[in-house]
């Protein structure tokens, strides 16, 4: 009876599958390769020319089962108004996404080239997208394509991946975007405006090419987006993350807007702050200084003689 009683036990054990390690906004390549086969992950290539990517590149090599969308190409932002680098309408983004085989029930998991904070940029606004049209099973594999690559034991398979397209129904939650009047209101109020560009942009020595005037919105802290990753395109921990703000004298929790000249940095800077640091009360300002500085009746900051 006894060693029936082990057999079972042993039998029931060996019968149980291993509960995988649930899934975080930053996933490593171990978790990867633990899920990669798993129905609902769809692995989302975005390698672009900002890190040195490209289509060409994604059919020479990339992470076995991968769909291929070039965030600079394929629709994942648009021009409204005259200002570039918007979100898109819902209709389109549910068609784009929808397209590249993603559902409502689907966890994506996003991989960019793993370069620079710039590249990683490409990962963290597609990120925010998902989240912003009500899709929360979403990562982001930390260190991109380059942290998979770098092991000779993780195969790579060439050629295009052609997604089965699927329904994906938007659910918008505007909570998370400041738009230009909300940024003014917060000049009156007590939320933190970050500027997430280098710093000669945000002292006003450079600008974007877009932009109309040099400077920052009044204010606002200044957090260089090369901060948030390290060299090789992995994230900072989240703990520094608060230590970046408490050096500007910021709380992590305080309520934050995040900008940079098209979103692109600030999606970074949201991540980190929402996603990583765990402060829910981040808004990304879409326009940003592009939009901003278009407005000559809104004032603009400039310390370059400071």
């Amino acid at each position: 009876m006894r060693k029936t009683l082990i057999f079972l036990t042993l039998f029931l054990f060996a019968a149980t599958p291993v509960v995988a390690r649930a899934a975080t906004p930053l996933v490593d390549v171990d978790w990867l390769k633990e899920n990669a086969q798993r129905p609902e992950v769809v692995i989302l290539d975005v390698r672009n020319k900002l890190g040195g990517g490209s289509k060409d590149a994604y059919l020479a090599g990339h992470i076995p089962g991968a769909v291929y969308s070039d965030y600079l190409r394929d629709g994942w932002r648009t021009k409204v108004n005259g200002v570039i680098g918007q979100l898109p309408p819902l209709e389109h983004l549910e068609r784009l996404i929808g397209g590249l085989g993603i559902d409502n029930d689907s966890h994506v998991v996003i991989v960019a080239g793993g370069t620079s904070a710039l590249d990683m940029g490409s990962a963290t606004r597609v990120y925010w997208t998902l989240k912003v049209v009500g899709h929360d099973k979403v990562s982001i594999l930390d260190g991109g394509h380059r942290a998979y690559a770098a092991d000779p034991a993780n195969s790579l398979e060439s050629g295009w991946n052609e997604p089965e397209a699927r329904a994906f129904n938007a659910a918008f939650r505007p909570e998370m975007i400041a738009d230009r009047g909300a940024v003014e209101a917060f000049l009156r109020g007590d939320r933190v405006i970050v500027d997430y560009r280098p710093v000669k942009q945000y002292r006003g020595l450079a600008k974007h090419p877009a932009a109309k005037r040099k400077g920052t919105i009044p204010g606002a802290v200044n957090v260089p987006e090369s901060r948030l990753t390290s060299a090789d395109g992995t994230f900072v921990a989240g703990g520094e993350v608060d230590s970046l703000l408490a050096e500007l004298g910021v709380d992590a929790g305080d309520p934050q807007v995040a900008f940079c000249n098209t979103g692109h940095w600030a999606s970074l800077g949201w991540f980190a702050s929402s996603e990583l640091a765990g402060n829910k009360d981040v808004k990304l300002y879409d326009g940003s200084m592009v939009d901003w500085s278009a407005h000559d009746a809104l004032p603009i900051e400039v310390k370059a003689g400071e």
